[in-house]
């Protein structure tokens, strides 16, 4: 008896994750709940931080890269005085140092993080080296340097101060590790830091106000669950939105150039729609539609 393969279902749930779950566990026990044939995410969230996990389903998941691109904000707590082997509370404390920061101290830091910044990935994460991922590696105890790479932080704000903590929200581009700003924040201001609590309050189009909490997931039935789902293009808001000509939409979903209404800069990534409804992403080609992902709907 072969594998059940599941529902056609196309489009978004947006889940409040909670802390203690992995985006992996999040996606599949969608992906169950819906009896959907296919499912992913836009954008992992450590297993310890909360917020919005962008579920993709079906057709939804070829729109998966655009969300991923997408500016994402982040409202974080670090605790001064100490750094960890994760860079966030569940690691264990590798130095500890007796300095703390005053106002003024942190705001004078923050400019430096701001715009197009280097960031070296937490020992910890999903990044590869060599074909294996970075936080199997640290688990075994292997030392690593791993490259910095390049992030867009569009803002970093300070926005509460405590004793011995201060609490911020960052606003990013793709690629982007809270962690690593706490710990490369810590450094510079010389009393070292980690993350203590990180919510991801939106992502691209998607927020953590419109999320469906994760037990809800498990508890409501499968009719009230689709009636929470966001339609495919929702992914797409970022995008130019093209109207497909008859003949331009029957050329297009064959996976050829098609004829166009409305229009873009030259070689701009675009959507396009037709009265059916989404037809495909590609690029624009001045009346015409290159398209790179046809959804099949």
């Amino acid at each position: 008896m072969g594998r059940r393969k599941g529902r056609d279902i196309n489009g978004w749930l947006i889940v409040d994750k909670p802390a203690g779950v992995t985006s992996t566990a999040v996606v599949a026990k969608v992906r169950w709940a819906l009896d959907a044939k296919k499912a992913g995410h836009a954008g992992t969230l450590d297993p310890d931080a909360t917020g919005v996990l962008a579920v993709a389903l079906g057709e939804a998941t070829k729109t998966v890269p655009i969300v991923t691109d997408a500016l994402k904000c982040y409202d974080f707590t670090v605790i001064w005085g100490a750094e960890t082997t994760t860079d966030d509370a569940s690691g264990e404390v590798v130095r500890r140092a007796d300095a703390r920061p005053d106002r003024a101290a942190i705001e004078a830091a923050l400019p430096a993080f701001t715009g197009e910044i280097m960031q070296v990935p937490p020992a910890f994460s999903a990044v590869k080296v060599e074909g294996e991922r970075a936080y199997d590696l640290a688990r075994e105890g292997v030392e690593m340097e791993l490259a910095a790479r390049p992030l867009w932080v569009e803002s970093l704000t300070l926005l509460e101060v405590a004793e011995g903590s201060a609490r911020f929200e960052m606003v990013c581009g793709k690629g982007g590790y809270v962690r690593s700003i706490a710990r490369d924040l810590g450094r510079a201001l010389g009393c070292l830091g980690h993350v203590a609590h990180l919510r991801r309050t939106w992502s691209g189009p998607f927020d953590a106000t419109e999320g469906v909490d994760f037990d809800r997931v498990d508890r409501e039935a499968q009719d009230w669950l689709q009636t929470q789902l966001k339609p495919l293009e929702t992914g797409l808001s970022d995008l130019p939105m093209l109207r497909a000509t008859p003949e331009g939409a029957v050329r297009i979903r064959n996976g050829n150039p098609g004829q166009v209404t409305g229009g873009a800069e030259w070689g701009e990534l675009v959507w396009v729609s037709d009265p059916a409804g989404p037809v495909c992403i590609g690029r624009y080609q001045g009346g015409m539609v290159q398209p790179e992902r046809v959804f099949n709907l």
